[in-house]
């Protein structure tokens, strides 16, 4: 914790947004994969935020990661026979992760984040601007 705490604020946006792209980054990662059974297939990931009150200034909140929910999403039946992961019906399972979905999100967390940063680096100019008025 600073004694500014616009410091906090922007550090904990930043860390959330950052989970966020880690998430995204393993959902599209994993988009491809199969499975012969509908219960072994990855389960698209998402972060739940919270915010919550920066220590000394409860007009201030910061974003904090409450959990990393798995999707619910039943996942998509492929009939492919041949696939050397088929089930004893010939189909395979793939997640239901939608990549266009994602990159939008992927887009708007690292918009998100790219923001937090220039917040970040103005509290930085303006409190070493201050400390450079005294001079």
């Amino acid at each position: 914790m600073s004694n500014l705490p616009i410091f906090d604020v922007a550090g904990s946006a930043m860390n959330a947004q950052s989970v966020r792209l880690s998430t995204i980054a393993s959902n599209l990662a994993n988009a491809d994969s199969v499975s012969g059974n509908p219960d072994e297939v990855y389960r698209a990931k998402q972060p739940v935020f919270r915010a919550e009150g920066v220590p000394g200034d409860a007009s201030l909140a910061g974003v904090n990661v409450v959990e990393v929910r798995e999707s619910d999403d039943a996942p998509l039946k492929r009939y492919e026979p041949g696939h050397p992961l088929a089930d004893a019906q010939g189909y395979v399972y793939a997640p239901a992760v939608d990549p266009v979905a994602q990159m939008v999100d992927l887009i708007s967390a690292s918009r998100s984040y790219q923001a937090n940063v220039e917040v970040f680096n103005s509290a930085k100019e303006l409190a070493l601007s201050t400390l450079q008025m005294g001079r």
